[in-house]
This record gives structure tokens, sequence and C-alpha cells, in this order.
């Protein structure tokens, strides 16, 4: 429990039903692996400790002596556990009857929380047997003490910076003014449900959804437990669907119709983050709500929590494929009307046979095509010069020539060489400066066509290269419209393969394009060969879109993004080599602000951008100093 991840529970006790004894023994039994789970958070179904299908015998005197007997008994259980639960029981206050969580830590009782809403229609018919709890907020006593019984009771965990928990049950988050509206704008964080839901056909991807997009509205974390097939089948059956999920994301799922013990790690300091960012949600002062604080022992537990190596990348196939499609969309028509406003029909655009030219020029093809424009004003240049590969240039040739646009190529050589000597540049120094000429040559060449043929030159820089500052100012990172700009490098080879899956015609030169090493093409050949491979200079991309991905989307300390990097790539890096590229992302990012801070227009296809127009305002005389310094204390 470092770095504000927290190991919380949904379970799902085997149950009897009004069998007391018997579910008392259940829920211990789950308490103890709660334990050696090093669980924080625990939270029970709905009335789990009588069941929830007793009907009237909830108006049994026995029934609700005995429920307060076995709450006694999980209390002294729990005496020397830091772990906080959440049991459903019947609780009687002031001669109502109330369905109720019962919320303990180390032996004590915190408090209580009534239902709020209680249906009344279809299968539902608890107002026979309790009271609704909706505006409650008072005191009860409970084993001599007065603790909370309240709708608006928050805890708040006193050695964990920004840790508050509340709790609704089942029917609360169903209706339309959920108590965890209220509960997350009073600063919760954490929202837990004891449930009694019962399964009927499509009602588990309903209440899925609903889950989901809780935890979405809200930016929380919603810890959801249901009750399961020890219920009482009369009429309903129940399936225990338990659901843990983190601001539109599920981080753990119960197969139903079992018992279980589901487990996820919560990541309080992303949802911090992410309200921080997000102004719009106006936090409330908790003025009517009681708090309880309460204390976690800080201890590091080994994460359960899944951090895909690719980040921008789903891992479900159709998932994928829906959000390829809307990409090449969004960029096609980003580009659509920015030559509608400008009323052009001819654009240019410098291909060299590599990832992002391909992708840029498959862009500017669809949105010609949305248009009805002629192919033909798609004017692509290729650009020999020291560095230019073979096999690059034959696919920048093959790509154009087969999707019928204007293709024509000029060799820099001459004048980058007559510029060289222009500038008492020693030919043989293949210095940035070396470097840089060509990449300038190039871009002066893209800009006059362009002004020739009365069109754009459209920029084919992606989002890793802008973070890391990989381009050439007033070079290749210099366009009138950059239809790449927030695609990041690992994204780029997908969208280029699924150009390829759905056009098959031009499938075995974009697959080819696909394998290629990425290079600049700067440095000269050696025996026909390129010598200068971008990733073994700046390190692997699918590092940096990863740490680019967790420092701008939650804004992570360094130290945290290390640490989660070794849980995720340490089959494929050592942690040296993890924190070596780590520092290589951070002293780029800062030192490069300066070309971002120029960039053309292009459109925002993610959750990320750099544009200084957008998602990024930041000086470009930032240091770097802080972050850096967090990651030389690190000791591999």
């Amino acid at each position: 429990m470092q770095d504000g991840l927290i190991k919380v529970s949904a379970v799902t006790p085997k149950i009897k039903v009004a069998d007391l004894a018997y579910n008392e023994k259940s829920i211990l039994e789950c308490m103890n692996q709660a334990f050696e789970k090093q669980v924080k958070i625990c939270v029970f179904p709905e009335l789990c400790i009588t069941s929830y299908s007793c009907g009237d015998l909830f108006i049994q005197r026995a029934l609700l002596d005995g429920a307060k007997e076995v709450l006694d008994h999980l209390l002294n259980a729990s005496k020397g556990h830091d772990t906080l639960f959440f049991v459903g029981l019947p609780y009687e206050h002031r001669s109502k009857l109330y369905n109720v969580a019962a919320i303990f830590q180390d032996g004590q009782v915190l408090g209580f929380v009534p239902k709020s809403f209680l249906p009344n229609y279809a299968e539902f018919y608890e107002p026979r047997q309790f009271s609704a709890g909706l505006g409650i907020n008072t005191k009860t006593t409970y084993a001599g003490k007065e603790v909370p019984f309240s709708t608006k009771l928050l805890l708040n965990c006193a050695n964990i910076e920004k840790l508050v928990v509340a709790c609704e049950i089942c029917e609360d988050v169903w209706v339309p003014n959920s108590p965890s509206i209220s509960h997350a704008l009073a600063g919760a964080n954490v929202i837990v449900n004891l449930s009694a839901s019962n399964e009927i056909v499509s009602k588990a991807e309903y209440r899925r959804n609903l889950i989901k997009m809780q935890s979405a509205k809200l930016v929380c974390a919603y810890i959801y437990a249901s009750c399961g097939v020890g219920e009482s089948t009369q009429d309903l059956v129940y399936s225990g669907h338990n659901i843990i999920a983190e601001d539109y994301n599920i981080l753990a799922e119960s197969e139903r119709f079992k018992e279980s013990f589901l487990t996820a790690d919560i990541d309080i300091q992303k949802l911090n983050c992410s309200r921080r960012k997000y102004t719009t949600y106006l936090q409330n002062e908790a003025q009517d709500y009681q708090i309880v604080d309460f204390k976690l022992v800080e201890k590091k537990t080994k994460l359960e929590r899944h951090y895909p190596q690719n980040p921008f990348i789903p891992e479900e196939k159709e998932e994928l494929e829906e959000r390829l499609n809307d990409i090449t969309l969004i960029q096609a028509l980003g580009l659509v009307k920015r030559l509608e406003y400008t009323k052009c029909k001819d654009v240019v655009i410098g291909l060299s046979g590599g990832l992002d030219s391909t992708l840029a020029l498959l862009v500017i093809n669809q949105a010609f095509s949305i248009m009805k424009l002629d192919k033909k004003g798609i004017h692509a240049i290729t650009m020999p010069g020291f560095g230019t590969a073979s096999r690059t240039k034959n696919n920048a040739i093959q790509l154009a020539t087969s999707l019928g646009v204007s293709l024509e190529t000029i060799d820099i050589t001459k004048s980058v060489t007559q510029h060289l000597s222009d500038i008492h540049h020693d030919l043989a120094k293949s210095d940035v400066v070396y470097e840089n000429a060509q990449a300038r040559e190039r871009t002066q060449i893209l800009m006059d066509l362009a002004n020739e043929y009365h069109g754009l030159v459209i920029g084919t820089g992606d989002l890793s290269e802008l973070a890391l500052g990989w381009a050439t100012y007033n070079g290749d990172c210099m366009s009138m419209y950059n239809v790449n700009a927030s695609v990041p490098k690992t994204l780029v080879r997908y969208l280029v393969k699924h150009y390829a899956d759905n056009n098959p015609s031009l499938a075995p030169t974009l697959l080819d394009i696909v394998a290629t090493p990425i290079s600049p093409e700067l440095l000269p050949l050696k025996e026909g060969k390129v010598v200068q491979e971008t990733e073994n200079i700046i390190g692997p991309y699918e590092l940096h879109d990863f740490f680019l991905y967790y420092v701008f989307k939650n804004g992570f300390k360094p130290e945290k993004i290390y640490r989660i990097a070794k849980i995720t790539w340490g089959s494929k890096y050592d942690d040296a080599t993890i924190l070596k590229w780590l520092k290589v992302f951070y002293t780029r990012f800062f030192s490069q602000q300066y070309k971002r801070s120029c960039m053309p227009d292009g459109p925002k296809v993610g959750t990320i951008s750099l544009s200084p127009r957008g998602d990024l305002r930041m000086p470009s005389d930032a240091e770097a100093t802080l972050w850096l310094k967090a990651l030389e204390k690190i000791k591999c």
C-alpha cells in the first residue's frame, strides 16, 4: 500500500437463509482471507449476516438480536487488524427497522449507514419490513458508545492523504439522485455498495455499465458487492455479481453464480489527479456530513493491478478496431475542414517510406475521398539524401503509385552539399548541423512547392516525437497542418496495419513499412545499410509512450512511474534500462518544450495532446531538476 495504491475487495460469502451461525462462520473465513491478502477495504453484500431474502422473518426478535450478536463476534475478530469492513444487517433504531451497513475496524464500530431508497416495485417490497433511511443524520448507541447513524457519513483516512470512503446500499445507485453523488461532491473518492441484485436476462450488462458510469461520473473507485446463490430461490436467483471499478475502468469482476473474493488495487492518486484537472468537478464542503477518522497501516504489498504495456492501444480486439476507425476518421475530417476553409484542392507531403509519412498520406487519401477531390492534387515528394535507403525509397514510390497520387522525386544531396559549403561546414563532419541541414532543406522544398500548387504542407510528426523533441526546429516539426500531432508512435504502427488489413492491394507495401526499423536516415549508409536507428539513440518508443501516458494522464510521480514500469516491462527490460530511459524521457521532455510551443495545428484524437493551444500550457524554461532528483535516489 504505497503510491496511493490501496488493495480492496468485494466479497460474496457462502450463506444460508436465516442461519446466523453458518453465515457468521462464512463471513469470518472471508475476513481471515482479507487479513492474509492485506486488504484495506473489504465490502460484504447487503444484509449478508441474515441473508437478504428473509422476508417477514425480519420482524422476528430472535433474528434481529442474533444479527447483533454476530456483529459483536465479527468486531472481536477484527481486533488488531486495520482492514475497514462493511457488512450488511437489519438494525433497529428508535423503534424502526433499517437495512444498514455496519462499518468497523480493529474491534470498533465506526458507524451505521441506512439504505436511503427502498424499492417497492416488481419483485421488490422492502418497505414492507424496513424504513427508508433517506435524510437520516443522527447517532445511535452501540455497545455503550455513540456512533454515527447516517446516510451522510464520510470515513476519512487520517494518515493517507485524500483517501475518503463513503457508502450506499443497492437501490441507492439505481435512482436518479444517488447518495453517492452527494458523497463524492463532499470529498469521497471511494464509494462502496452493499447490494442484493437478483439476476434476470441482460441485467448483468446493465449493472456493469451502471457501475462503470457511476465511477466515471463521480471520478471515484466503486466497490460493488452483491448477494449470491445462497439466497432463497423461492422466486428469485442471486448471482453474486461483484464489480470493482475506477473512473469507468473495470479493475476486477467476479464470475457470476459463485461465491467469490474479488480483489483489486485502486489508485487514489490517479483519482485525485483527475479531479484536480476537471475544473467543472465542483467539490463542496462536507458541512452536513459526519466525518469519522480511521487509519491504515502502510505496507508495501504485491500489486495485482494490470498496467497495459501499450496504454494507448485497447487490448480487446473489437474495441481496438473501433478505436482505429475513430482515429482515422477524426484525422481525415480534421483535414477536410482545413481544406474546406482554405479552399485548397492541393496538398504537399514529404514521403519518406517511414511510418509517420505513410500514415499521413493514407489520412490525406481518405480526406480527398470524402471530399471527392482529384487524387492528383496530393503531391507526394520523395527527397532522398545522404542516408536514404533503397528500401524506404522504394516503399514510398510503391505506396504513392498504388494510391494514384502525384509523385515527384527531388534529390537534396547537391543542394545540401552546397549549403554546407556556403556555411563553411566540413561535409565529412556528420554532426547536428549536417543532419538538420537536410531536414530544413526538405521543409523548404515542401513549403515552396505548397506555394507553387496553392496548397498546404501536411505534417507527419507524431505525438511521441513531439514529447521527446525528436524533430528539427524549423525543419520537419513545421507544416501548415499536422494530421499525426496527437498520435503516439506505438499507435501509428497499429493504424498503418489497420489500413493494410482493410486495403489488400496496399498490404504488402504497408506491412513492409511497419517492419522497417525507425530511422531519420540522415547519416550516410554503410555498405548500403542504415546506421542510424532512432530507438538506439533515444530509447524504445514503447517505453516512452508508456511514460508519456502515465506522466500526463495521471500526473504520477517519477518513482511511481518507475515502479509500475518495472511491473509491466520487467520481463523485457531490466531495472537499469527502464531507469535510464525514464531519465532520458524527463530530460528531453523539459528541454524540448520550445518546439512544442510553436507546433502547427492538428486534430486531437485521444485523451493526451501536447498542443500549446490545447492540453499543455508549459513554459519553455521549466527545469526538470525536481523530477530527475527523484530518479537519482533510486538504486537498481
